[in-house]
């Protein structure tokens, strides 16, 4: 009997090949773009999953509020992995990683930018990184040590067997390797290769409380419950930094809190962090969960479109099959054998389909892969259970999308079939309008949705952001007494304009802030907290920044060492109507209450130097004798190359040995903003793939409408009717449908894109015009693709279509 089911199936599928292309090749790219998501979705989820022990391993965050000011961070006060080790048994062990700006490596005479962190001998056992050579307790317990993975180890020396051998690190600095450990995946939070002894970082040994600058992880004993360990965590921390509040401040933790500031820590698993943190001083820019969700649900909505088409064409086309279920039920064929029959139908369709979607899939991902910044791969030997979970996943697809059809053809009554009673068409398939509707429902919905992330991003890079940064060159690596010489030197160069050399800037750079008190007031209902960024005289004019009251630094006058520029949060949270010549004072040191005065000189207007996803916060500007870090220059917009080329002369000459690190303004600003443009390109991608899938199923619903319709057309012709009459006949019935589609697609596309941009400070409004864009692409692609059948049957000689009756 089966055999007997794949024969005719086989015949069938053969004798309408217009019809089954259709629904092969819709079903086919539908799967494969399901596997496609599913593919990024897996990687998304597998983050640092690759861990040994990685379900006990947690990154400790940190929330801080005070002075007006909420700081989210991934980084905690350098004495808590230690003193938490000592204090609580439950806490296996702890390690601490510093993130380092990225380093020049020397291979012979040639320099290698490279990422670059510090860390505690420790992090390979906590975080259960398999070590090739080398002891992982140990490696990193002498200074300047150093443990790279398999890839630098080849790169630099040519073999794995590194261990010994020294890495020239900027120039200078000559590093022992100490162990060779595995390459770290391409889904871990990490991405590094090169792991320093923290011991060459003064923050390390740092003993104050109040400084969050490392980020900590801890490796937990089986079955300890991390919330238990937060108490801990919090019981440590009022213990050991209470008393220095009280001494400073004059308030327990308790008043404190009671006054609404407070630190506060947490624990996130590691498993969590690529998707459920997005913290200031984050190793890598992470993703988030909420963009899984999206995906998935188109995965779905594309797989219930290419399911849809399968099933309206099915039954569109039942007319066909009508006689053919009479005939077989007067010869005694029950409902169960004509299910079977439609199924096997069905199934062997979706078999083939998922045959011709894997070569399709498999050609595509090099693309997806660059479109997504992802190495995905689609590899039977390695990921064995693939195989029998894609068979698994065809089978079910072609029960999903065959089941109506085979329900719905086996239901007809052999009396009404044999007697040509039986209703067919467009208007007599309520359920069949109903699935159009949906598919166009989920058109118009990635459409309107993709045009909003769209014009989100468009906003986010053209948006004034308070300062320029069209133009300016950032030479990393500024340090040393020669800073001065090489400014002055490059500002000679024809094509540069303006020049400041300092490390803070409204990109993501050097960060620090400090509490700021009016002067004399050293109490924690006056503390403002902000920005604190150390600048020379020339830096608002380089990176055109507007003084609103009061005046800029002068190298002219002694008493701007110490003077303040505010930005307009600060004077607002301070409360000052007038600031200029107010006295301020900022705590130096909390261990002993040391203060220092300052006389605000400035107001610069408020600039973005954050995400545009957040407001801006309190920033102050003082003046630095030795600024050092970047040295960024305004440029002509003539020559930019021969310019840039100038500059490195100039380096090269100034600064021996030192790397030329450069990179613009704009680019280092839009790359805070990847992840979004990534995000948005794919969905544009799988937005268009939905509605190329619904127009093909609209296809051939509109030709087998057309069909349906022949003799009807032949005698409206006869009777005079025209072209465009015909075509708006056979169009009607799709453009009401899709004007509903749009209804209903367009308030939860509204809904769910308010939600996205609640995320950024500074953002686009949804308005009118841009549903009525959505609305009129899906009208429009529809239209063309109804027209196209609608127009060929308008022009048929009406001789042929009546030539029967």
């Amino acid at each position: 009997m089966l055999s007997n089911y794949f024969k005719i199936a086989l015949r069938n599928l053969w004798r309408n090949k217009t019809y089954s292309a259709i629904n092969l090749f819709g079903l086919a790219f539908g799967i494969a773009t399901c596997l496609l998501i599913s593919f990024y979705i897996l990687d998304e989820l597998s983050y640092d999953r690759f861990l040994n022990h990685a379900d006990r391993v947690y990154r400790i965050n940190s929330d801080i509020r005070f002075g007006g000011s909420d700081t989210h961070t991934s980084n905690s006060s350098a004495p808590m992995a230690a003193a938490l080790v000592q204090n609580y048994p439950e806490i296996e062990a702890a390690a601490r990683i510093l993130n380092q700006a990225p380093g020049m490596i020397w291979k012979g005479t040639e320099k290698i930018q490279e990422k670059e962190v510090y860390a505690d001998s420790g992090i390979f056992e906590v975080l259960g990184i398999p070590m090739l050579s080398g002891n992982p307790k140990t490696a990193l317990n002498q200074p300047h040590t150093v443990v790279i993975t398999r890839k630098m180890a080849l790169k630099y020396f040519d073999t794995v067997e590194a261990l010994g051998k020294t890495l020239r690190v900027n120039g200078s600095d000559d590093y022992k390797v100490t162990g060779v450990i595995e390459d770290l995946p391409t889904t871990s939070h990490l991405k590094t290769d090169l792991f320093f002894t923290m011991l060459d970082n003064a923050r390390s040994k740092e003993d104050y409380w109040l400084s969050h600058n490392l980020c900590t992880y801890l490796l937990l004993k089986p079955g300890v419950s991390p919330k238990k360990v937060e108490r801990q965590m919090q019981e440590l921390f009022t213990r050991q930094a209470g008393p220095l509040i009280q001494q400073t401040l004059g308030k327990s933790m308790a008043e404190l809190e009671a006054a609404g500031s407070y630190i506060r820590y947490s624990l996130i698993p590691v498993t969590a962090i690529h998707l459920y943190s997005d913290r200031v001083d984050e190793m890598n820019p992470q993703s988030n969960i909420q963009y899984v969700y999206i995906f998935s649900a188109i995965a779905i909505f594309i797989l219930l479109i290419a399911c849809i088409n399968f099933m309206n064409l099915a039954t569109a086309r039942s007319a066909h099959r009508a006689k053919e279920v009479g005939v077989r039920k007067v010869l005694g064929s029950g409902n169960g054998n004509l299910i079977g029959q439609f199924l096997t139908e069905s199934v062997l369709l979706s078999l083939m389909a998922f045959a011709i979607a894997l070569v399709m899939a498999e050609l595509a991902l090099p693309a997806f892969n660059t479109l997504a910044d992802k190495q995905l791969s689609l590899s039977f030997f390695k990921d064995w259970y693939l195989l029998p979970v894609l068979l698994l996943f065809a089978l079910l697809v072609g029960i999903l999308a065959g089941s109506y059809p085979a329900f719905y053809l086996s239901a007809f009554e052999p009396a009404k079939v044999l007697k040509g009673t039986l209703t067919t068409g467009m208007r007599s398939g309520w359920l069949r309008s109903s699935l159009v509707v949906f598919q166009f429902f989920s058109s118009v919905f990635l459409i309107i949705c993709t045009l909003a992330i769209y014009y989100q991003l468009t906003f986010i890079q053209k948006e004034k952001v308070g300062f320029n940064r069209d133009q300016v060159l950032m030479l990393n690596g500024v340090y040393g007494p020669q800073v001065q010489t090489l400014k002055n030197e490059i500002l000679r160069i024809p094509g540069v304009q303006n020049g400041t050399v300092t490390g803070y800037l409204p990109i993501p750079s050097w960060r620090g802030d400090n509490s700021f008190f009016p002067e004399g007031e050293v109490v924690q209902e006056r503390a403002v907290q902000m920005q604190e960024w150390y600048i020379d005289p020339d830096y608002t004019k380089t990176l055109g920044l507007k003084i609103i009251a009061g005046r800029n630094f002068s190298p002219h006058m002694a008493t701007d060492s110490s003077g303040i520029i505010l930005n307009e949060t600060a004077v607002k949270l301070f409360g000052y109507k007038d600031p200029i010549g107010k006295k301020i004072s900022v705590l130096e040191d909390m261990r002993t209450g040391q203060t220092r005065e300052l006389t605000v000189i400035g107001v610069v207007k408020n600039f973005n130097y954050e995400s545009l996803r957040e407001n801006v916060g309190a920033l102050s500007l003082q003046l630095s004798s030795k600024p050092a870090g970047w040295a960024n220059f305004r440029l002509k917009t003539q020559n930019l190359s021969e310019t840039v080329g100038q500059i490195e002369q100039v380096w090269n000459k100034v600064m021996p040995g030192q790397p030329f690190q450069s990179q613009f303004m704009d680019e280092a600003f839009d790359s805070i903003y990847r992840s979004e443009q990534r995000i948005g390109k794919v969905f544009m991608a799988f937005a268009i793939t939905a509605i190329v899938i619904a127009c093909l199923g609209l296809f051939g619903l509109a030709a087998y409408s057309a069909e349906r319709r022949t003799k009807e057309i032949g005698v409206r012709k006869v009777l005079g009717a025209t072209e465009i009459q015909l075509i708006t006949l056979l169009s009607s019935d799709f453009i009401r449908l899709i004007g509903i589609a749009f209804l209903i697609a367009s308030p939860l596309a509204w809904y769910v894109m308010n939600r996205w941009l609640e995320g950024f400070a500074y953002r686009i409004t949804l308005n009118v015009w841009l549903f009525l864009l959505a609305g009129g692409l899906s009208l429009l692609v529809a239209l063309l693709t109804v027209s196209s059948q609608a127009i060929r049957a308008s022009l048929t000689n009406p001789v042929k279509s009546l030539k029967t009756e």
